[in-house]
C-alpha cells in the first residue's frame, strides 16, 4: 500500500474512531474488521456482500454488526449509500473516489459511474435564495444498458 493511500486509511479510520467516542463507543474488533472489509472492497457493495465476504474469509462478524457497523460508517462520513431505493441500497467508500454520478440498468441492475461536473454550483444560487444549505448532491439516471438492449 502506498504511503499517501495507507494515510487516507488511517484518516478514515480516526474519522470513524472519533464519531465512535462522541457516542460513547469504542473501535470494536468487529467494528474493526467491517471496517478493513470495506477499505478493501472497491466499487459498489451491498450489506449483505459485506456478509458474504466477511463469511468467506472467516471473519466472526454477525450480519446485525455489519448492519450497525454500516449505519455507524455512514454517520462518519467514511462511506456513502447510492440512491436506488431500499431493495437496491448499495454503498461506496468515498476516500479515494472523484465526486460521481451513477446510472444503473432497470433489468440487470449494472451501475456505471459517470463523472462530477460541479452541478451544485449551477443550483446552489437558487437554493440559496430559499434558505437552503447544501451539504452535498447526488445525480442518478435510471435505463436500460446496452447488453440489456442488445439481449
Amino acid at each position: 500500500m502506498k504511503a499517501d493511500l495507507r494515510n487516507k486509511v488511517l484518516q478514515e479510520r480516526r474519522k470513524l474512531t472519533e464519531h465512535l467516542q462522541k457516542r460513547g463507543r469504542k473501535l470494536s474488533s468487529a467494528r474493526a474488521k467491517v471496517f478493513e472489509t470495506i477499505i478493501n472492497t472497491h466499487g459498489h457493495f451491498a450489506a449483505e456482500d459485506l456478509v458474504k465476504i466477511c463469511r468467506g474469509k472467516r471473519t466472526r462478524v454477525s450480519r446485525a454488526s455489519i448492519y450497525r457497523c454500516l449505519r455507524e460508517l455512514l454517520e462518519a462520513g467514511v462511506i456513502r449509500e447510492t440512491a436506488f431505493g431500499k431493495k437496491h441500497q448499495l454503498f461506496e467508500h468515498v476516500y479515494d473516489e472523484k465526486p460521481h454520478h451513477h446510472a444503473r440498468c432497470i433489468r440487470c441492475h449494472a451501475v456505471i459511474e459517470i463523472p462530477d461536473y460541479d452541478e451544485e454550483k449551477v443550483y446552489q444560487p437558487l437554493l440559496e435564495k430559499q434558505g437552503f444549505e447544501i451539504l452535498g448532491h447526488e445525480m442518478h439516471f435510471y435505463g436500460i444498458c446496452r447488453s440489456c438492449r442488445a439481449g
